[in-house]
């Protein structure tokens, strides 16, 4: 028996907006509609639905793993928008990236302040 994981709803405040910030900061396809939901897709088959609500937002992390070339692109659009990021989760170490495991990583907001990373190594388990 094989368990993949398959999808995850991302709450926010604006599907579009959102859904839009991860596509274009990852150069990945446009979201699609599913129900109330657009589905950002990812390469492994598993995808983002961004669901739109009113009131809070609950901040959660969530980190994407990429090919050096990859990298490259998305921290030169992350610093071409002018957005804040950092080499730790906790947001101390703004202005710089991390260097773990042979790999590099970087930390940033989303527009609902959910903590986004983009790493080139996984963490070793």
């Amino acid at each position: 028996m094989a368990i993949d994981f398959n999808h995850t709803i991302v709450w926010c405040h604006d599907k579009q907006a959102s859904a839009r910030f991860l596509t274009a900061l990852l150069g990945l396809p446009e979201p699609v509609p599913f129900g109330a939901m657009l589905v950002v897709r990812l390469d492994n088959g598993a995808s983002l639905d961004f669901y739109q609500k009113t009131g809070p937002v609950a901040a959660q992390h969530y980190a994407f793993l990429v090919g050096e070339d990859d990298f490259e692109r998305i921290f030169t659009r992350l610093r071409e928008q002018g957005l804040t990021y950092w080499a730790d989760p906790a947001r101390q170490r703004a202005g710089s990236i991390y260097r773990l495991h042979g790999g590099r990583g970087v930390y940033f907001d989303d527009p609902d302040g959910h903590l986004l990373e983009v790493m080139t190594r996984p963490y070793p388990v």
